[in-house]
């Protein structure tokens, strides 16, 4: 809800700065709402693709399927048969699952929003298939594309959306700097706030990283707010919280948020109509806030802070290992689904594998929702010019799916069924 809430002040602010003559030539006249609301439905999408465990759990993805699929009993023997130049986009698309790419697949594909093309494109982050390397892709578009944008079974979707939003190759939506923007400027704090609440660090160890990773990034110390420094207003913040006697911690990231957002609201919605040409096209080649400014450094610190002060906290550390194990462990329960070959999957789906009590089980256990996915797109189009290549495909997306759609608590209550353990 924080993200939806920044993006929408991120618009008020950009139609502020906006003249009566740049809001007519780029044709947002009586805009600002319907803009405000496309933003909100974008911020409020975003993450909806993450796998459980976050970015731990999309590595822990694309590590089995990197160190398996090669071995899996069906693409052994496609790896004979067919040339690399086939077979090469979909192996290096199903080790490169990614949370933006889910978040279109589950918009179009798996939930079947009724999303007009500007609702969904305006949640499309990274611009590059899924099939492609990011090495291929121009320099000058080398941050819209630096991560995977869509799978090749969404292909058809986003080619049709960019055709009729006029948006070129590798480009992205306008409407998506904000929302990513948005993102930035909403989770710089969380993960600090979440580290002081569970007493990984104090207030006062976090006002002095933050002061010093900032001297770091920001030796000229140009004035963050009017004409305050960033130190200057840490310690205001810090002093605040202090004289609050019921929850300072509390106390401390309400007037940090206050102080810190709306700088940064600002300068993103600066850059925003500073570069209004190349927004509108969707070839800038970085993020609103990513400009070498203070601003810039504000944002970086606090990530550096968590990065280098939080992440690498042995209870969060534990957290992540243990992420990593459940869902390898999840996927190598489920790998017999994926040693099968297609006919004998088949008798499965149509119910008829008696001989086969494991494989039955473990397919029963899999969401109605992402097996009706994979039979609708089993019967569609093949972008793949090999049925046995493109339904393998499939299976792998199906159980991508699956996983990736679990909760934290789930994918652990599911683990711990699977293997037998209390």
């Amino acid at each position: 809800m924080e993200v939806q809430q920044v993006g929408r002040f991120i618009v008020h602010s950009i139609f502020d700065r906006l003249s009566d003559n740049e809001i007519k030539a780029y044709g947002l006249a009586e805009l600002e709402r319907p803009i405000e609301s496309l933003v909100e439905i974008a911020c409020l999408m975003h993450d909806m693709g993450n796998p459980p465990f976050g970015h731990c759990g999309e590595d822990a993805i694309n590590r089995w399927f990197s160190k398996h699929l090669n071995d899996l009993t069906p693409m052994r023997r496609l790896l004979q048969e067919l040339p690399t130049s086939t077979t090469d986009p979909i192996l290096h698309e199903l080790c490169h699952f990614d949370g933006n790419a889910q978040a279109i697949r589950l918009v179009q594909s798996l939930h079947r929003f009724n999303l007009t093309y500007s609702q969904a494109a305006a949640v499309l982050k990274y611009t590059r298939p899924a099939t492609e390397r990011a090495e291929e892709v121009p320099q000058d578009k080398n941050y819209l594309t630096k991560k995977v944008g869509y799978y090749i079974t969404e292909n058809r979707y986003v080619n049709a959306l960019m055709d009729e939003l006029e948006i070129s190759k590798y480009c992205r939506h306008p409407l998506s700097y904000i929302m990513e923007a948005a993102d930035d400027i909403s989770y710089c704090l969380a993960d600090l706030e979440d580290a002081v609440e569970k007493r990984i660090l104090s207030l006062e160890t976090l006002t002095e990283h933050l002061k010093r990773t900032f001297a770091e990034l920001e030796p000229d110390n140009r004035p963050i707010k009017g004409r305050h420094c960033f130190d200057a207003l840490l310690d205001n913040v810090y002093r605040d919280a202090q004289n609050d006697e019921i929850s300072p911690t509390h106390k401390f990231f309400i007037k940090l948020r206050v102080e810190m957002v709306h700088p940064l609201v600002n300068h993103a919605s600066e850059q925003f109509t500073q570069n209004l040409e190349a927004v509108f096209n969707g070839d800038l080649n970085r993020a609103l806030i990513e400009d070498n400014s203070q601003f810039h450094a504000l944002a970086k610190t606090f990530k550096q802070v968590a990065i280098n002060h939080v992440f690498n906290d042995p209870e969060v550390e534990n957290l992540e290992l243990q992420g990593y194990k459940i869902i390898g462990g999840l996927l190598e329960e489920y790998r017999p689904l994926l040693d099968l070959d297609q006919d004998t999957f088949q008798k499965i789906v149509r119910g008829e594998g008696r001989k086969l009590p494991v494989e039955r089980r473990l397919f029963n256990k899999l969401s109605r929702k992402h097996v009706a996915a994979y039979e609708i797109a089993l019967k569609e189009e093949a972008p793949v010019n090999h049925p046995t290549l493109w339904e393998f495909y499939l299976r792998c997306r199906l159980l991508q799916d699956y996983i990736s759609g679990m909760t934290d608590q789930f994918a652990f209550d599911e683990y711990k069924t699977l293997l037998v353990s209390d």
